[in-house]
């Protein structure tokens, strides 16, 4: 008997199945933006994937010189991922992508990152106590709104004498992250007789409160707070990462509760707000 050779790789015939199998996994705010993305450059380059070339890349680039230069990279990184990913499971023979290069973008996350008196402010003047948690669950922990919309009871366990919860991030990774004892403490004395399927954070009719709702959560409690920056709740994430290496913790710490990728991305955060400069040297 012939063995039977099993192909793990995903298959794709036409150009809309390798659309859904490159967003397979992502979350659903980045499978809009994405499926957006390649909407534009279908509208705009009414080709084949497997027709394009360099050529009409370049045209598609030169059609988003009104977009914001942060939005701009976005889109041509998402053509660019889409046409690697085709090559890589074999349904294009050619990845034109791979000979364009992106247009550099200056980093704004330094202007992104609260200070801890800002943080502070705005964990205090919030006097609805489900509210309060909330900021302070996304400032502990440095998770995703879209991770916290997420989070029923069961994600929650003991661990000595606190808790961790486990989240599910970018392309269906779990990380587990431990808790301060004060924040497990405020989620213990809240749970009630919630069932173990029950949303962390439910609506009015018991369902996940929903990203929008969070966002609404964090500018009205940034407003208190006297914040006139159009703060979100990733900034919460920033806040995290920069405070935390700030006061002693490790990269790699970071990293494993941010459930970045790469070290890289993490050290954006010490380039972000150095601590010292060769400037001091200099005896101005």
């Amino acid at each position: 008997m012939q063995p039977v050779e099993i192909n793990l790789v995903p298959q794709a015939t036409s150009d809309d199945q390798l659309i859904a199998l490159w967003l397979q996994g992502r979350s659903p705010h980045t499978q809009r933006a994405y499926e957006g993305d390649i909407r534009r450059l279908r509208r705009i380059i009414p080709k084949p994937l497997a027709a394009l070339t360099l050529a009409d890349l370049h045209r598609f680039t030169d059609s988003l010189a009104s977009l914001q230069p942060s939005s701009r990279y976005r889109v041509m990184s998402a053509v660019k991922s889409l046409l690697a990913f085709g090559l890589r499971i074999g349904y294009l023979s050619f990845d034109a992508g791979s000979l364009l290069r992106l247009p550099p973008v200056a980093s704004r996350l330094a202007e992104r990152i609260l200070e801890e008196t800002e943080v502070r402010a705005m964990l205090h003047l919030e006097t609805k106590p489900r509210n309060r948690l909330i900021l302070t669950l996304l400032y502990a922990t440095g998770i995703r709104v879209s991770e916290l919309c997420g989070l029923r009871w069961r994600h929650l366990q003991l661990a000595g004498d606190t808790a961790q919860i486990t989240v599910t991030g970018k392309g269906g990774a779990a990380r587990s992250i431990r808790l301060p004892v004060s924040v497990w403490e405020l989620l213990r004395t809240t749970r009630g007789d919630a069932m173990a399927d029950q949303p962390l954070f439910a609506a009015a009719r018991g369902s996940a409160l929903r990203p929008l709702t969070i966002l609404r959560i964090v500018r009205a409690a940034a407003l208190r707070a006297g914040i006139t920056a159009p703060v979100s709740p990733h900034w919460f994430r920033h806040a995290h990462a920069s405070h935390a290496l700030d006061r002693g913790a490790p990269l790699h710490l970071v990293q494993a509760t941010l459930g970045h990728a790469s070290l890289t991305t993490t050290g954006r955060y010490l380039h972000a707000r150095p601590q010292d400069s060769s400037g001091r040297f200099l005896g101005l």
